[in-house]
């Protein structure tokens, strides 16, 4: 290696692919807000990797993508065996290129990080997997040989989808179920289009079907379809059921009009945009099964919108609410800027969006008017003290600090939790009191539940987490599901990715 390889990080600064002006960004625009490389960009970028020798980026990330080898490739034009290298480690990379929160993950842990700035390990992997298929890549499943055997996975989420696409590999016929009109679960309807275009969930669709994987779409288990009869059909059931429980705050006033929880605002505003209408209609008028268990959205045009909770989900909110053209939008979070669990590259977009951020703020109650219309949010200033069980500083109330901060929308994004279906428990799958589903130990194999021949994992067994560690237990449960079922394992690393190590 020459030296202006070794030190290219010297000479080439950190950079991210160009994004959408802001003047746009604030006046109703749902694009994508960054753009993509070109290969000369993606080159100089991959070329910044000083392939360390103890990849801290691979070992930092869930799934443990080969990094170093896939930037190489890049560098070398190398794109179609640069994407044969990150799906042999992730189902979804166009997706996790574009969602993760790489400066917790992979670029939080790169070794320029600290005074050079990071590789631009997101940008480089959504560029990989895009041009590799403009360029006509697809799976190569020439080689596997059908087993005969069928399995059942119920959701169409990152875990089912993750799990679906391994199964193809091993030779097992996937039938993927969900309640929604579209797969993707939240990535299609929660993840807000300026992060993660729609047209790479139906593109992820059409690539997946060709893969031999089937979708019965619109509809939900336990209603349309039982679990006994999918044990009847099938040879083993994945449950990929997600987490979208709402987890209350017991705020009084809570149920005043104009307080909205954080999924279903998300969920629907991501039909509107999809072309779906507010009365439950497709575009082409069909209505959608379930429709009346969602909210109706109020015109934010003009209103002043507070939204609680510093996660994505509420970052994903306070941006939405900016598209939607609220006049002044705040988000208050109960622990300082350094404490917040989402994406510090969001809340950075956030704020240059306009975004108003009130730190150490603890909501104790919603105020209405006489005609139950909500008109502010009560809070009161903490502190920081000690750490709690989960190592997190506890947010202290300061006495003799509140305040109201008035509003005419406020959105609640304290985060989602799983819930074991009563369709599940019946059939002696067991669940945790937080609702989550048990899989492995006491000699099952990972990802195993209570019942032998059903499966699960993401959001559904550990709880809200990232598109990345549902993708890593939806991969990682089709391992154990082939081994169930005596087929080969679902994917082997390429032979070219020692070659490049």
């Amino acid at each position: 290696m020459s030296r202006k390889q070794v030190f290219q990080f010297l000479e080439l600064p950190r950079e991210m692919p160009r994004r959408i002006p802001l003047e746009l960004r604030t006046a109703g625009d749902w694009g994508e807000l960054y753009g993509k490389f070109a290969h000369a960009e993606a080159a100089y970028q991959s070329g910044r990797c000083l392939d360390c020798g103890n990849p801290y980026c691979s070992w930092k990330c869930p799934v443990h993508n080969a990094i170093p080898q896939w930037l190489q490739l890049v560098q070398e034009n190398r794109i179609l065996e640069a994407a044969e290298l990150c799906h042999s480690t992730n189902p979804l990379p166009e997706v996790c290129g574009r969602v993760c929160p790489q400066d917790r993950l992979c670029e939080g842990s790169c070794t320029l990080n600290d005074g050079f700035g990071a590789v631009t390990i997101g940008a480089v992997e959504k560029y990989i997997v895009d041009t590799a298929f403009e360029r006509g890549w697809r799976p190569d499943l020439s080689e596997v040989q059908p087993t005969g055997k069928r399995v059942a996975v119920v959701g169409a989420g990152p875990a089912g989808i993750a799990c679906a696409d391994r199964l193809a590999r091993a030779g097992i016929h996937a039938v993927v179920y969900d309640r929604y009109e579209q797969i993707g679960g939240l990535l299609q309807f929660g993840i807000p289009s300026f992060k993660l275009d729609k047209s790479v969930i139906a593109r992820r669709r059409a690539v997946l079907e060709g893969m031999g994987i089937e979708f019965r779409l619109g509809v939900e288990v336990g209603r349309d379809v039982t679990l006994e009869q999918l044990l009847e059909e099938f040879d083993a059931v994945f449950l990929g059921t997600g987490a979208y429980r709402y987890t209350d705050g017991g705020l009084p006033g809570q149920e005043a009009e104009g307080v909205l929880p954080a999924l279903p605002f998300l969920v629907q505003n991501g039909r509107i945009v999809s072309g779906i209408a507010q009365d439950g209609t497709a575009a082409m008028g069909r209505p959608i099964a379930g429709w009346e268990d969602r909210i109706k959205l109020p015109d934010l045009a003009g209103r002043r919108v507070v939204v609680l909770g510093g996660g994505d989900t509420g970052m994903d909110c306070v941006r939405s609410a900016i598209r939607l053209g609220a006049a002044r939008v705040t988000c208050a979070y109960r622990r300082d800027e350094a404490s917040m669990p989402g994406s510090a590259r969001e809340v950075a977009n956030a704020r240059e969006e306009g975004v108003r951020f009130l730190f150490n703020r603890q909501p104790l109650a919603i105020e209405s008017d006489a005609d139950g219309r909500v008109t502010g949010v009560r809070m009161v200033e903490t502190r920081l003290g000690e750490p709690d069980a989960r190592g997190r500083r506890v947010a202290v109330p300061v006495e003799g600090s509140e305040s109201v901060i008035d509003t005419d929308v406020v959105i609640i994004a304290f985060g989602f939790s799983p819930e074991l279906p009563a369709w599940a428990s019946a059939l002696g799958i067991e669940g945790t009191p937080n609702g989550r589903i048990v899989t492995g130990g006491d000699g099952r194999l990972p990802y195993q539940t209570t019942h032998p021949r059903v499966f699960a994992g993401g959001d559904a067994v550990r709880g809200a987490d990232l598109v990345v560690t549902a993708v890593a237990e939806g991969r990682d449960a089709a391992q154990s599901i082939a081994e169930l079922l005596g087929a080969q394992p679902p994917v082997r690393t390429p032979q070219y990715a020692e070659a490049v190590a």
